[in-house]
């Protein structure tokens, strides 16, 4: 059977909640560490097929307060978000969580979550 993988950063609190919560609910996972382990590029497209690239770009963290007007107005579409990404995994929304089915959420959701382990 497959595992779910969490993808984020390890110094991330909302990723740390949610490898806190899925712990708490006897839920192991295995966790991919942007910082470390880079942004696995084919996981990047499917994400960003399957939820869409407004949904992956978190634009209320640091990094993306961080970039200039010029850089931020750049990013219109799924390529140039796909680009700032693997340039700047940071501004990836967290935790993107790759569930034993397959299919991905971004952002972490208790009640959705807790959902999902009883289906």
């Amino acid at each position: 059977m497959a595992r779910i993988t969490l993808y984020g950063i390890a110094n991330c609190d909302t990723v740390k909640r949610a490898r806190a919560w899925l712990d708490g609910q006897g839920q192991a996972c295995d966790f991919h560490d942007f910082k470390k382990a880079g942004v696995p590029v084919p996981e990047l497209d499917r994400w960003l097929a399957e939820a869409g690239w407004q949904a992956l770009l978190n634009r209320k963290g640091t990094t993306w307060r961080k970039l200039d007007d010029a850089q931020r107005d750049a990013v219109n579409d799924a390529a140039s978000a796909r680009a700032l990404m693997l340039a700047q995994p940071s501004v990836i929304k967290r935790p993107v969580l790759r569930w034993a089915d397959g299919h991905i959420t971004v952002g972490f959701d208790p009640a959705d979550w807790e959902q999902r382990l009883r289906s």
